[in-house]
């Protein structure tokens, strides 16, 4: 068995608990938590602990905490020439402490908290600085996902900035779709089948080949009756952009 640390215990580090715990490869040793949160499922309440002191020997330590936090909780494990990664999409490997042997473990989704995910469709995204801790870093990864990619650290960056794109922002365009229904009273969910599909199509079809509406079409008759509706100043700017932006890709075709 690969023995793990997890320090964390936001909600990747509990859904990471959650999916090692089906693991026959990977056995979590401990959690760090600073609150010694005894709530976390998946994990004796024997095994969580407070203080950096208290860490035991372990093949791999996953710090799993705010972006901002990584660098000053890798200085405080005390332990030299050990295999410390940490599972943020936008802070470099090189933010880890030197002290030890360096690498990345990113699952790419969008965690809720109580909301279970299957793990095993979810991509990790590894990096390390040789390749024994690559191997070691893909095995754990395997245990849990069936989709393993290395991704070095410019690319992780791209990879993150994209994800806020297709992720983070689209949520807040179905915010807005969901404000403009109850300012007229429409039922949302009226909507929810054609954000099925939307996502659908792009398992088959590439994004351009799945766009449509009136900006693909350049149907300026329909944009500007679009425009003149919207009465929320930000609303309709956002409307502009994309327009703008879906016009300007199909010139580029």
């Amino acid at each position: 068995m690969i023995s793990v640390v997890i320090i964390g215990s936001g909600n990747v580090a509990q859904h990471l608990i959650s999916a090692f715990a089906k693991s026959d490869t990977v056995e979590v040793i401990q959690v760090f938590s600073r609150t010694v949160d005894t709530s976390i499922k998946n994990i004796d309440s024997s095994k969580i602990i407070s203080a950096f002191y208290q860490l035991k020997a372990a093949d791999l330590y996953i710090i799993s905490v705010t972006d901002k936090a990584i660098a000053e909780v890798s200085a405080q494990i005390p332990f030299e020439n050990q295999l410390v990664v940490h599972t943020s999409g936008s802070v470099a490997i090189s933010a880890l402490n030197s002290k030890n042997r360096r690498g990345v473990f990113y699952p790419l989704q969008t965690f809720t908290k109580n909301k279970p995910v299957d793990f095993g469709e979810i991509p990790i995204c590894l990096e390390a600085e040789n390749e024994k801790d690559y191997q070691l870093l893909e095995t754990v990864g395997k245990s849990i996902s069936d989709k393993i990619f290395p991704i070095n650290s410019e690319q992780r960056k791209a990879l993150h900035v994209a994800a806020v794109f297709v992720c983070n922002f689209v949520n807040h365009l179905y915010e807005i779709g969901n404000e403009i229904c109850k300012e007229n009273e429409i039922p949302f969910e009226i909507l929810q089948p054609l954000i099925q599909e939307t996502a659908a199509k792009i398992m088959t079809l590439s994004p351009t080949e799945a766009q449509t509406g009136p900006a693909k079409r350049n149907d300026t008759q329909t944009i500007n009756t679009h425009l003149n509706f919207l009465s929320n100043e930000t609303q309709k700017e956002i409307y502009k952009i994309l327009t703008k932006s879906i016009i300007d890709n199909g010139k580029k075709l």
